[in-house]
């Protein structure tokens, strides 16, 4: 149908003449009302908009006195069905729905309301129509059949999941309403004529549906569509939540995550309906990134499309190009990909999802603004195709007539004003919901590379993979072989197998391109072998060549990273996730990725989200790390931070399990102490965590649980949990290593150590070492009091007094009996950690300044990471200017280094380099300075 400007204006006034008149003729209040010209003229601009808003005012006369007064402003009450007048229910609940109906009319024609009131007005009157009937129903069912109960003998209802529009709150005006019936449990109705669960709940919804759908000679009330159910119109009418679980389990096809991403309980047991709506949340949004939600989407895209092309529906604005559809399903299809990740993406709404998708970047600001700015468009104007009769239709006019009651009622000059606006709208929907669809074609690789992979393994040969720049080609050769007959690659579907011949070529041809190609293709071959089962990563892989080059890009440059993505795949979401390339995570947003795991119940899905936290978010410090986006000295601190919160998430799950156990200890504290490289917010990747356990509670105290432990056991205990908790390995690998070795008296002390303890032995008793360790330790959770109170054992304990010549010493003698047992230097390579003028000495050098000036200097007592204890010392006058200087950039650049090796995975062994050469020189010349000598006496 092309469309065409019609002018219509003549015949407007007489229509609208016509309609006040049979107003006025309905009764004499409403005659009475109309002759005040301003409000007889806003009813005409209502009567030129719809004719099913004039039969209502005309069938109910009062409605104008209700508008006259306050606009439409308050909801009509519903009404009230009474048990044993159920042949009135039909014509109070269409009365009802067409007063309620009239009223949203008249809010939306005068502007008094926005389309997004219009549609959860028109939301709430279904729900509310709903609830009225299965109510009523269910009183009707109770006195002819009893009630259902479940196996501890309480009554079940009914459960009403809405689905489309109705579950997202965004019902059009005379829209149908997608119903799906369940109930929790089998059993039998326990009246004098008992029916099985499925029958009396089967019933009860088919009578629903005739109750609100069948057309009386008031109309109807909601059209009801009940083909959503499982198996549609073969399936039966209403499921148990078992019978439920197990379709969706071996059943549920991909356009039905689409329907039931937007499901709502709204009537029966809502509560039991919104429980049973979070277990079927896995089958709707996958744990990773899910691109095999494009191919449902391209599927429902095509057979629309077939649709409209059958139907001539290229004018219908809810299915045709760039229509109302296409922008829920761009927003449908993002929220399935990335919302098993992200859980601010699971909503149900339209528009709040879309406000969701540009807050985490997956559309941009004005992408996202123009969609939703499309969509209130499209939905005003079906809206008022639909007052026009109360006409389930998404057509545009073909009568001139039409096109000019609605362009007028618009606001639009005329039709070809309005239909000029409509396209605009509907080119930038389309184009958006193209550019979604289009990402697989980019991933033609038609060199002789692609050829070489899908002639294997019968044929191939090696020596394009030499031509194309793998060194040893015959080694790739072999291990392409080998993959292409492996099982994995042999057992998958005929449909993964397709995604897996698109994808490897291009993995082949980026390898070869990278930075080394041998090491990237032996990396991505296991890393292949490990995604081969999980179609979702393929099909990220095939959909988003950007995801595919930053992957070799990365395997290429880090075998640490490589290990990590074949080890725990869902770490390929990182590549695509948008706040990679962004700014890091700032401490509360580390914080608050963490705290997500107490939501959790079960112990091991709490521990294992955890742990997929913590390995996204070190995965991003890496990436940020690999590509020099920021200073070494950033991703430590960093580390340090993620790992001081896992802590601090961890012990409050310890806590809460020995509690639980053992009750609460009465004024009791706890506290966790960071020593080494995480008290120094140094940490790397991959370290373990040095830690130190204080308590403090009275002599006597002892828990309040049926299972009390005395103060020491109790916070043993605790510790103990929180150590094993951190080593355990769950779905996502272990947390973190433990090493409690620098507690007093080492390994034979006790594991956990009072606060009184701890303090006479760090003042009276403690090796200098431990008072050199002393010097980053830092308090990273439990109890603040407690935490206050370590700080300040520290401050006393450094600020001792000291024999500078007798600390030296015992200085000189620690870091030579280190260096000789744990430098790995030789010939080749120098030792960037042990080696001499290399990081130890640095550290060793600064902890010295430390313990010796801190007696006179308190500025010296606060920092704890080596930068800023250098400025510390600067300003002591321990360091000039020049000196500090130097040695920050010296540590810095040995951080650096060694990040880059562990990276890597290389040994943190450096070639001689000038730079190495001028870093060992500046901290060889800093210990000299300072009267120290951390080498070997000579033999005599």
């Amino acid at each position: 149908m092309s469309i065409h400007a019609t002018s219509s204006h003549s015949a407007l006034a007489p229509l609208i003449e016509r309609g006040l008149s049979r107003l006025r003729a309905a009764s004499p209040q409403a005659a009475a009302l109309l002759e005040d010209a301003a409000f007889a003229a806003r009813v005409a601009k209502v009567l030129l908009a719809s004719d099913f808003a004039l039969e209502t005012l005309r069938r109910q006369p009062a409605l104008l006195d209700v508008f006259a007064h306050d606009d439409g402003a308050t909801s009509f009450a519903p009404p009230a069905l009474q048990a044993g007048e159920a042949s009135g229910w039909p014509e109070q609940l269409r009365l009802y729905r067409a007063a309620e109906s009239t009223r949203l009319v008249w809010r939306d024609v005068l502007g008094l309301d926005d389309v997004d009131a219009i549609l959860a007005g028109s939301t709430r009157l279904a729900e509310a129509c709903l609830q009225l009937g299965l109510e009523a129903l269910e009183t009707e069912f109770a006195q002819r059949h009893g009630l259902v109960r479940a196996a501890d003998g309480t009554a079940q209802r009914l459960v009403v999941f809405g689905l489309g529009k109705l579950g997202g709150g965004e019902l059009n005006f005379s829209s149908d309403i997608d119903l799906v019936y369940a109930y929790p449990q089998g059993g039998e109705s326990d009246g004098a004529r008992a029916l099985a669960a499925e029958d009396y709940f089967a019933r009860l919804g088919q009578r629903l549906a005739r109750l609100l759908d069948e057309p009386t000679v008031d109309g109807f009330c909601h059209r009801v569509d009940l083909r959503l159910r499982p198996f549609g119109n073969a399936g039966r009418v209403a499921l148990s939540f078992a019978g439920m679980d197990q379709y969706f389990q071996r059943e549920g096809r991909d356009w039905e995550r689409y329907a039931w991403l937007k499901a709502r309980t709204v009537a029966g047991d809502i509560e039991a309906g919104e429980q049973w709506l979070h277990s079927l949340r896995p089958f709707v949004y996958r744990r990773y990134l899910d691109f095999t939600a494009l191919d449902g989407l391209r599927d429902m895209k095509a057979a629309i499309a077939a649709e409209v092309a059958r139907r001539e529906l290229a004018d219908d604005i809810k299915r045709g190009p760039g229509g109302i559809r296409e922008i829920e399903f761009l927003a449908q299809a993002l929220q399935l990909i990335r919302g098993g990740r992200d859980a601010m993406l699971r909503e149900r709404r339209l528009l709040p999802a879309l406000r969701a998708l540009m807050e985490t970047r997956q559309i941009t600001a004005e992408d996202g603004e123009a969609l939703i700015d499309a969509y209130r468009f499209l939905r005003k104007l079906e809206n008022r195709l639909q007052m026009l009769r109360d006409a389930q239709t998404h057509a545009l006019p073909e009568d001139p007539l039409d096109r000019t009651r609605i362009a007028q009622g618009l606001q639009y000059a005329d039709w070809d004003a309005l239909v000029a606006a409509l396209e605009v709208k509907r080119a930038r929907v389309a184009a958006e919901f193209n550019e979604l669809l289009a990402p697989r074609e980019h991933h033609v690789v038609p060199g002789a590379l692609a050829q070489y992979w899908r002639a294997l393994p019968a044929s191939g040969d090696a020596g394009v993979l030499a031509g194309s720049g793998f060194a040893d080609a015959a080694g790739a050769d072999a291990s392409l072989r080998d993959f292409a007959q492996s099982m994995g690659v042999t057992g998958l579907s005929d449909g993964a197998r397709a995604r897996l011949d698109r994808v490897l070529p291009a993995l082949l041809e980026a390898a070869a391109h990278s930075s080394q190609p041998d090491a990237a293709l032996k990396r991505l071959l296991l890393l292949l072998r490990a995604i081969l089962r999980r179609t979702s990563y393929l099909a990220l892989l095939d959909e988003q060549p950007s995801a595919l080059d930053r992957l070799v890009d990365v395997v290429a440059r880090s075998a640490l990273l490589a290990e990590r993505l074949a080890l725990y795949p869902l770490l390929l979401d990182e590549l695509l996730d948008t706040r990679v390339g962004g700014p890091m995570p700032v401490r509360a947003e580390m914080r608050r990725e963490c705290e997500a795991a107490l939501q959790e119940d079960d112990p091991e899905i709490a521990l294992r989200l955890l742990n997929e936290r913590r390995l996204a978010l070190s995965f991003r410090i890496a990436l940020a790390a690999l590509d020099g986006r920021q200073p070494a000295s950033d991703s430590t601190r960093q580390l340090a931070w993620l790992a001081e919160e896992v802590v601090r998430v961890v012990l409050a799950m310890v806590r809460a399990e020995v509690v639980a156990a053992h009750g609460s200890v009465a004024d009791g504290r706890f506290a966790v102490i960071g020593y080494g490289s995480l008290g120094g917010e140094e940490l790397g990747f991959g370290s373990d965590l040095d830690l130190v356990f204080l308590y403090d509670a009275g002599s006597a105290a002892i828990s309040d649980g049926a299972r009390p432990l005395e103060a020491g056991r109790w916070y043993a205990r605790l510790a103990q949990k929180l150590v094993a908790l951190l080593g355990a390995v769950s779905g996502a690998g272990r947390l973190y290593d433990v090493d409690v070795r620098l507690r007093p008296d080492g390994a034979k002390g006790l594991l956990v150590s009072s606060l009184a303890s701890y303090r006479e032995y760090q003042l009276t008793r403690a090796w200098i070492w431990e008072h050199q360790a002393l010097v980053r330790a830092r308090a990273v959770a439990g109890d603040a009091s407690l935490l206050a109170e370590f700080e300040e054992i520290r401050a006393a304990t450094l600020s001792q007094p000291r024999d500078a010549l007798e600390l030296r010493g015992k200085i000189c003698d620690m870091r030579v009996k280190m260096r000789a047992e744990l430098d790995r230097t030789d010939a080749a390579r120098f030792d960037l950690k042990q080696g001499a003028g290399g990081l130890v000495d640095l550290e060793f050098l600064v902890q010295y300044l430390v313990l010796r000036e801190s007696g006179t200097h308190a500025a010296l007592l606060a920092p704890r990471d080596t930068q800023s204890l250098i400025l510390a010392l600067e300003s002591t006058g321990a360091f000039d200017q020049a000196q500090a200087a130097s040695l920050r950039r010296v540590h810095a650049w040995f951080v650096a280094q060694g990040l880059i090796c562990t990276l890597d995975r290389r040994q943190r062994l450096l070639a001689e380099s000038d730079a190495l050469v001028e870093a060992r020189a500046v901290v060889e010349e800093a210990v000299r300075a300072r009267g120290l000598s951390f080498e070997p006496p000579l033999a005599s």
